[in-house]
Protein backbone atom coordinates (compact mmCIF):
# COMPACT_ATOMS: atom_id res chain seq x y z
CA UNK A 1 0.00 0.00 0.00
CA UNK A 2 1.51 3.60 -0.86
CA UNK A 3 1.42 6.22 1.72
CA UNK A 4 1.47 9.58 0.48
CA UNK A 5 4.02 11.53 2.70
CA UNK A 6 3.26 14.69 4.78
CA UNK A 7 4.78 17.98 3.89
CA UNK A 8 6.91 17.96 7.44
CA UNK A 9 8.53 14.10 6.52
CA UNK A 10 9.48 15.24 3.47
CA UNK A 11 10.96 18.27 4.70
CA UNK A 12 12.64 15.99 7.40
CA UNK A 13 14.34 13.57 4.87
CA UNK A 14 15.51 16.33 2.66
CA UNK A 15 16.99 17.60 5.86
CA UNK A 16 18.55 14.25 7.14
CA UNK A 17 20.10 13.92 3.48
CA UNK A 18 21.46 17.56 4.38
CA UNK A 19 23.01 16.60 7.59
CA UNK A 20 24.15 13.12 5.89
CA UNK A 21 26.51 15.28 4.25
CA UNK A 22 27.85 17.57 6.91
CA UNK A 23 28.36 14.66 8.69
CA UNK A 24 30.35 13.14 6.07
CA UNK A 25 32.82 16.27 6.05
CA UNK A 26 32.89 16.18 9.75
CA UNK A 27 33.88 12.55 9.52
CA UNK A 28 36.39 12.66 6.76
CA UNK A 29 39.41 13.57 8.90
CA UNK A 30 38.68 10.50 11.32
CA UNK A 31 37.52 12.98 14.13
CA UNK A 32 34.05 13.61 14.42
CA UNK A 33 33.70 16.49 17.45
CA UNK A 34 30.63 17.93 19.68
CA UNK A 35 31.97 21.32 17.96
CA UNK A 36 31.27 19.89 14.64
CA UNK A 37 27.79 18.88 15.66
CA UNK A 38 26.61 22.07 17.56
CA UNK A 39 27.88 23.77 13.57
CA UNK A 40 25.71 21.13 11.79
CA UNK A 41 22.19 22.04 14.75
CA UNK A 42 23.06 25.35 14.41
CA UNK A 43 23.39 25.02 10.30
CA UNK A 44 20.05 22.69 10.44
CA UNK A 45 18.34 25.76 12.26
CA UNK A 46 19.23 28.27 9.42
CA UNK A 47 17.72 26.43 6.88
CA UNK A 48 14.31 25.82 8.38
CA UNK A 49 14.61 22.57 11.19
CA UNK A 50 12.84 22.78 14.45
CA UNK A 51 14.75 22.39 17.44
CA UNK A 52 12.50 19.47 18.62
CA UNK A 53 13.16 17.65 15.74
CA UNK A 54 16.92 18.00 15.45
CA UNK A 55 18.64 15.36 17.68
CA UNK A 56 16.19 12.78 15.11
CA UNK A 57 17.63 14.19 12.64
CA UNK A 58 21.11 14.14 13.23
CA UNK A 59 20.64 10.08 14.61
CA UNK A 60 18.99 9.64 11.17
CA UNK A 61 21.72 11.38 8.84
CA UNK A 62 24.49 9.40 11.40
CA UNK A 63 22.66 5.79 10.02
CA UNK A 64 22.15 7.21 6.35
CA UNK A 65 25.98 8.71 6.19
CA UNK A 66 26.99 5.63 7.35
CA UNK A 67 25.49 3.34 4.96
CA UNK A 68 26.23 5.59 1.98
CA UNK A 69 29.31 4.91 -0.34
CA UNK A 70 28.98 8.05 -2.19
CA UNK A 71 27.87 11.63 -1.63
CA UNK A 72 25.70 11.89 -4.62
CA UNK A 73 22.84 11.18 -2.50
CA UNK A 74 23.65 13.93 -0.47
CA UNK A 75 24.34 16.82 -2.79
CA UNK A 76 20.94 16.46 -4.85
CA UNK A 77 19.06 17.85 -1.83
CA UNK A 78 21.28 20.82 -1.48
CA UNK A 79 21.54 21.91 -5.33
CA UNK A 80 17.64 21.69 -5.57
CA UNK A 81 17.95 24.30 -2.82
CA UNK A 82 18.53 28.08 -3.33
CA UNK A 83 21.12 29.95 -3.99
CA UNK A 84 21.14 31.41 -0.54
CA UNK A 85 20.93 28.07 1.76
CA UNK A 86 23.49 26.89 -0.90
CA UNK A 87 25.37 29.32 0.43
CA UNK A 88 24.71 28.43 4.07
CA UNK A 89 25.62 25.07 3.68
CA UNK A 90 29.15 25.36 2.07
CA UNK A 91 29.62 27.91 4.84
CA UNK A 92 29.13 25.21 7.21
CA UNK A 93 31.14 22.92 5.36
CA UNK A 94 34.24 25.01 5.96
CA UNK A 95 33.30 25.98 9.73
CA UNK A 96 33.25 21.98 9.67
CA UNK A 97 36.38 21.29 7.94
CA UNK A 98 38.21 24.71 10.24
CA UNK A 99 36.70 23.80 13.77
CA UNK A 100 40.11 22.49 14.55
CA UNK A 101 42.14 24.79 12.34
CA UNK A 102 43.69 23.27 9.40
CA UNK A 103 42.31 21.24 6.61
CA UNK A 104 43.91 18.20 5.31
CA UNK A 105 43.73 17.06 1.56
CA UNK A 106 40.72 14.74 2.22
CA UNK A 107 38.81 17.82 3.09
CA UNK A 108 40.11 20.17 0.26
CA UNK A 109 39.58 17.37 -1.99
CA UNK A 110 35.64 16.75 -0.91
CA UNK A 111 35.14 20.45 -1.06
CA UNK A 112 36.49 20.98 -4.54
CA UNK A 113 34.04 18.00 -5.82
CA UNK A 114 31.30 19.51 -3.62
CA UNK A 115 32.01 23.00 -6.04
CA UNK A 116 31.50 20.89 -8.81
CA UNK A 117 28.54 18.67 -7.71
CA UNK A 118 26.50 21.56 -6.65
CA UNK A 119 27.77 23.86 -9.15
CA UNK A 120 29.22 26.71 -7.04
CA UNK A 121 32.39 28.36 -8.91
CA UNK A 122 35.69 28.41 -7.64
CA UNK A 123 35.63 31.85 -6.91
CA UNK A 124 32.41 31.70 -4.62
CA UNK A 125 33.85 28.92 -2.84
CA UNK A 126 37.31 30.76 -2.23
CA UNK A 127 35.42 33.27 -1.16
CA UNK A 128 33.33 31.33 1.56
CA UNK A 129 36.51 30.16 2.34
CA UNK A 130 38.18 32.72 3.31
CA UNK A 131 35.45 34.60 5.14
CA UNK A 132 35.28 31.15 7.49
CA UNK A 133 39.05 31.43 7.92
CA UNK A 134 39.06 34.59 8.82
CA UNK A 135 36.53 34.51 11.56
CA UNK A 136 38.44 31.40 13.25
CA UNK A 137 40.90 32.07 16.18
CA UNK A 138 44.54 30.91 15.67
Amino acid sequence: MFFKKNKDEKENENLIKISALLIHAAKIDQDFSHKEVEIIKQTLIKIGAKNEDLEKIIENAKKVEEDSNQILNFTKEVKNMDEENKIKIIEALWQIIYSNNEADIYETSLMRRLGGLLYIDSKTMGDIKSKIKEKKPQ
